[in-house]
């Protein structure tokens, strides 16, 4: 093969068509659709790639990666041969210029999305939308996920176990799904919609938070969560920048009620995600032996050794706090309290590197601004370094996930997730949030992006 050739051999006579980008009035995204069904070769074969193999070690120029079927059969360094049996290209071979800058890494991995937060302002979708309009929106945004980069996300509340369903048995496009269905909140905590000047009961909705309160409910909450097929419960432990009646700084839940979710959780071969923005509220949510403190932008010395003592990982998301700043169009309230936590989530992180507490990644765009979903890697670079940030988006969070030695990294026996960028993101981050740099998007040995 010559490096300076790219070629195609394709044995079956099966083609995907992507249709074009398409925005609507019911702000549907703009984004390339993916290949579907997918193409899937039996094996695939790139060859003098620059490799960026998700483990943080430096990046590899003129590697080649063999897929075979749905995982990676064999990694070859420069000047390597495939071993016998392997030599044959099989369905797809595609040969680089190694000196032109195509990189293959593995697919990102977000670790917190809200695909069903289909408008910016998440206390108003169930005023605003009909439900059915939620769940064709939350499809797109799903497919959108994939079309980015991601080959896996873990939803942090709002879709059910019906739309991972969706994508694992083939019936939409999108990344591995791990979702945690419908969040637990305290009455008035950042998940009950009610304003202030609103009475009743909390708004019901199969997408909306579970308002639960006291030690009982809250453990027949995660119960019923479990059974209607979530991945992982999600739990609101302070308040929020969204939501109309907390402060951030607030405590939510006692340490019974968090330790009784912890427990249930365990008990389904589980684990918890705590939502927490406070150094009170996170320590208590560690001593209750949640898995993750989510967001975090108010983290003290003292929480963060605690955190690292327990292996307790946190899930910065600063981008969606200057998107939403930027922005502009939110209530003064919102407002003021998202500039608080965007005003500390770079020292919050600096904490928890400086304590040794373990650094995932993931994004919390809402509505419009998941276009924007690969901008929170460029932010975490400029504290981390670019490897650093792109090992958090993947490597990280696959251990986080529970899926070490299945997604994460570019090794024989693994998923074959992978993306191809045109260019070296360790030089320029950026480059990831154009999908057009991204010309071909592979999850489990399935092609979805193609445009080689």
């Amino acid at each position: 093969m010559r490096k300076s050739s790219l070629f195609l051999f394709l044995f079956f006579p099966v083609f995907g068509f992507a249709s074009q980008s398409k925005t609507s009035s019911a702000g549907e995204p703009a984004f390339k659709r993916a290949i579907f069904p997918p193409l899937r070769p039996s094996r695939s074969m790139f060859v003098n790639v620059n490799l960026i193999d998700g483990r943080g070690g430096p990046p590899i120029k003129g590697a080649s990666v063999i897929v075979e079927g749905e995982r990676i059969k064999e990694v070859m360094l420069p000047g390597q041969q495939p071993r016998r049996g392997l030599r044959e290209a099989g369905d797809m071979a595609y040969s680089f210029d190694a000196d032109k800058g195509i990189t293959l890494m593995p697919g990102l991995m977000d670790a917190h999305v809200h695909h069903g937060a289909i408008y910016e302002n998440n206390q108003e979708i169930h005023r605003r939308y009909w439900f059915s309009e939620q769940v064709h929106m939350a499809l797109l945004r799903v497919e959108q996920s994939l079309m980015q980069g991601f080959t896996t996300v873990r939803d942090a509340g709002g879709i059910d176990a019906g739309v991972r369903n969706l994508v694992d048995n083939g019936l939409v496009p999108g990344p591995r799904l791990l979702v945690a269905g419908r969040a637990l909140s305290q009455t008035g905590g950042h998940g009950d919609r009610r304003r202030p000047s609103e009475g009743g009961s909390a708004p019901e909705g199969l997408w909306l938070s579970i308002v639960a309160d006291g030690v009982s409910e809250v453990r027949r909450a995660v119960r019923d969560q479990f059974r209607r097929g979530v991945d992982q419960i999600k739990v609101l432990a302070s308040g929020g920048a969204m939501s109309p009646a907390d402060k951030l700084e607030a405590s939510h839940y006692s340490l019974g009620e968090l330790k009784s979710m912890v427990a249930e959780a365990g008990n389904h071969m589980s684990y918890v995600m705590a939502h927490a923005y406070s150094g009170p509220s996170i320590l208590r949510a560690v001593k209750a032996g949640v898995r993750s403190i989510e967001h975090g932008n108010l983290l003290d010395q003292k929480a963060a050794e605690a955190m690292a003592e327990a292996g307790t990982y946190l899930v910065p998301t600063m981008i969606t706090y200057e998107e939403l700043v930027r922005d502009g169009k939110l209530d003064k309230e919102q407002l003021d309290k998202l500039r608080r936590a965007l005003e500390k989530s770079v020292e919050s992180i600096h904490t928890a590197l400086q304590a040794g507490v373990r650094i995932a990644s993931g994004s919390d765009l809402l509505g419009r601004f998941h276009v924007k979903q690969a901008a929170e890697l460029a932010l975490k670079a400029a504290i981390m370094g670019p490897m650093q940030a792109i090992v958090s988006a993947t490597r990280v969070n696959a251990e986080l996930f529970g899926l070490s030695g299945q997604v994460g990294s570019i090794e024989p026996g693994l998923l074959a997730d992978l993306i191809l960028v045109r260019g070296d993101p360790l030089s320029d981050l950026t480059i990831l949030q154009d999908p057009a740099n991204l010309p071909l998007i592979m999850k489990g040995g399935a092609i979805y992006k193609n445009d080689l």
